[in-house]
């Protein structure tokens, strides 16, 4: 089942690259005309302009400048990531109100996390808006998932900027809470290790390291039990009968535990 899942979704941005190609790129001179179909496609009318055009704008459409670099969606999608997070987590607060704060904190990562937000992209056809430049789109920058991604928030933030937080919440629950109930349900996108990569990252810019503690059982039903580490504190063990098995178990145990969100937040306090 998961095989054919693969197989249909890897048709599918087949087709959406090869629609890609049928549309212009963007650049200066057809600028007006990207962001006024992309506002139709959304249902959205911006007041300010130029704030979209900076959400839509990838840092290599600049040349590298530093002193253009202002005009890029780096700013907006650090404001963006920070709203994108309120309206995700108010949702969960007010859908999940028996969950600990473990079960929330596991719930919004994988929400909000680079996949989930690149996949919601790719059916906004957000990569073909995108201002880049040549050499990045000829490389696949208009299907990468970071940058996907990336503009995805930066949108969020220009959209929040523009509107205020209603419009925001409202591009959210369009695009994103209306799957959010298929998305927590799909145990293929919830890979716990990216998940805690991204969640650890967040707050102290570290890795989160796996070691074997013990091996249980005879060669053919082998048993591993790995412990997943950050700044040498144990935040999760997990067992299965493979390292890979074992080690999303772990990653899954320390995102479901209740004291490691306010552990990473005293950790960064501590660093600030």
């Amino acid at each position: 089942m998961h095989v054919v899942m693969r197989w249909k979704r890897a048709i599918g941005r087949l087709l959406r690259a090869a629609t890609l190609e049928k549309h212009p790129v963007p650049t200066t001179d057809n600028a007006a005309e990207v962001l006024a179909e992309f506002q139709k496609r959304l249902g959205i009318t911006f007041c300010d302009t130029d704030l979209l055009l900076r959400a839509l704008t990838h840092r290599s459409y600049l040349g590298g400048e530093s002193e253009f670099l202002p005009a890029s969606n780096e700013r907006l999608e650090f404001l963006g990531d920070a709203v994108l997070e309120l309206i995700v987590i108010d949702h969960l607060f007010c859908r999940f109100p028996e969950d600990r704060e473990g079960e929330l904190t596991q719930k919004k990562s994988l929400l909000v996390s680079k996949t989930v937000l690149a996949d919601l992209a790719e059916r906004m056809q957000l990569g073909r808006f995108i201002f880049m430049s040549p050499a990045e789109r000829d490389a696949g920058g208009g299907a990468r998932h970071s940058i996907l991604a990336d503009a995805f928030e930066a949108l969020l933030g220009a959209l929040y900027l523009d509107q205020g937080i209603p419009a925001a919440r409202a591009l959210v629950e369009r695009w994103l809470l209306g799957q959010a109930s298929r998305i927590l349900e799909d145990t293929e996108k919830q890979n716990f290790k990216s998940i805690l990569q991204e969640h650890v990252q967040a707050s102290l810019r570290v890795h989160p390291r796996y070691r074997v503690r013990n091996q249980e059982g005879p060669d053919h039903d082998k048993r591993f039990i790995i412990e997943v580490m950050v700044r040498g504190r144990i935040i999760g063990v997990g067992r299965g009968h493979n390292k890979k098995e074992a080690e999303q178990q772990a990653a899954r145990n320390a995102l479901a535990s209740h004291e490691l969100s306010q552990w990473l937040e005293g950790q960064g306090n501590a660093n600030t």
